[in-house]
């Protein structure tokens, strides 16, 4: 006669496979969500700029401008794409001929040269821009454009 101990396995292979589905999902969300947030639109395209302060100041107007912005470390954006100077020259003209009537905001943090505010001056007097301001801000706070 055969005798049989009582033998009860803890998991079979269905667990075993269902738990590693589980895992690959969950690593799967954890690292498609921590991309899409770390490359998200709003965080790339937000500049830290330190404006200088102005008290004779205008109110900000946000229809059809053309905003190029100098950071402290000397780059340059237009439309919160980052450019080179000689790119600057080139998606500011292309903007400029798309819409002649809109404004340029000349945006500089505190710490840029004024070598380099001069540059860009230079280019949009070489492409006959005229309308521009320069942004700063008001002891009130909120970002206002002087022109």
């Amino acid at each position: 006669m055969k005798i049989r101990g009582r033998r009860d396995f803890l998991f079979n292979l269905e667990n075993v496979a269902i738990t590693d589905i589980i895992m690959n999902m969950f690593i799967f969300f954890f690292i498609s969500f921590s991309l899409l947030y770390t490359f998200s639109p709003q965080r790339i395209q937000k500049l830290d700029l330190k404006l200088p302060e102005a008290n004779n100041i205008v109110p900000l107007e946000d229809k059809g401008q053309i905003n190029v912005s100098i950071t402290g470390q000397g780059a340059y954006y237009v439309d919160k794409d980052k450019v080179t100077l000689d790119g600057l020259k080139e998606k500011v003209a292309a903007k400029y001929k798309a819409n002649p009537k809109s404004a340029v905001i000349l945006r500089a943090d505190k710490a840029v040269r004024f070598k380099q505010i001069v540059n860009v001056l230079d280019i949009l007097t070489e492409l006959k821009v005229s309308r521009l301001s320069i942004a700063a801000i008001s002891d009130k706070s909120g970002v206002t454009v002087s022109e």
